[in-house]
């Protein structure tokens, strides 16, 4: 890729981005900017990733083709604000805070700007993330190609349209949590059971992350998956009848509907 990539923010979610790229080879260093609040977190960025830093915004927006807003919800309208007047011409604005809408972007930076608003999620952090992307109609084939690529390098990714956005995090943003608990608790079974603690974290993550990839990769129903492992009259069944009992598929159905509410 010969654009240059910038973000306004150098927290774990751009340090995970920058991290994938480099890995891939997309881009070069010299082709990624960043900025950042301190000179600490500016130093560690520069020999971590060998990157050029900016303490100034205004100086990342004016350098990038691709602009990563990588800040938490609320530093947005400050940001927004700071680098308006500022952006390189035809750049893209790529959004990774729930709750903006491209339309928040648009009323700022003028109806003409190309927007992306995308979630991934925190498996970025190990190169399997889940990103869902949904671009403004002035965003080009050729461009939205880019931006996939772009987070190919650390996640799968889906495009959508923007009115299904608010309901992301509920199912691949906030769901990671879910399944930390549910590992965490599969390992105080087997704890319970006589598992030592560390072997029984790698027992559970393992279970977990091979179910996953079972699902994503033979595309068989879930439902079905499930039933696969069911024995008549075996352990497993009962345990499915124990989860159904307290209520476990509606506790995850209704954390889910909790992210929606305000």
């Amino acid at each position: 890729m010969d654009k240059n990539i910038g973000f306004i923010g150098s927290g774990k979610m751009a340090q995970a981005m920058i991290g994938g790229m480099l890995e891939s080879r997309m881009v070069n260093k010299d082709q990624i900017f960043a900025s950042a609040l301190t000179t600490r977190t500016i130093n560690w960025m520069e020999e971590r990733y060998g990157i050029e830093m900016f303490k100034d915004n205004k100086k990342v927006a004016s350098e990038s083709d691709y602009l990563f807003f990588a800040v938490k919800p609320y530093v947005y309208p400050e940001v927004i604000e700071e680098v308006k007047g500022h952006l390189k011409k035809g750049a893209i604005i790529i959004t990774i805070a729930p709750g903006v809408s491209i339309k928040d972007i648009t009323d700022v930076f003028g109806e003409q700007t190309k927007v992306v608003r995308s979630m991934p999620n925190t498996p970025s952090f190990v190169g399997e993330g889940m990103t869902v992307i949904s671009p403004n109609e002035l965003v080009s084939d050729e461009e939205q190609g880019e931006v996939i690529k772009i987070f190919e390098a650390f996640s799968q990714v889906e495009v959508m349209e923007e009115k299904q956005m608010d309901a992301i995090p509920a199912v691949s943003g906030s769901s990671p949590a879910y399944v930390y608990v549910m590992i965490e608790a599969m390992a105080d079974g087997a704890v319970k059971q006589g598992i030592p603690r560390r072997q029984a974290y790698r027992l559970a993550s393992q279970a977990v992350l091979g179910a996953a990839k079972m699902v994503r990769d033979t595309d068989i129903h879930p439902g079905e998956l499930k039933d696969q492992v069911c024995t008549p009259k075996g352990t497993t069944i009962k345990a499915i009848a124990a989860l159904e009992e307290n209520g476990f598929r509606n506790s995850i159905i209704k954390a889910m509907d909790a992210t929606r509410e305000e």
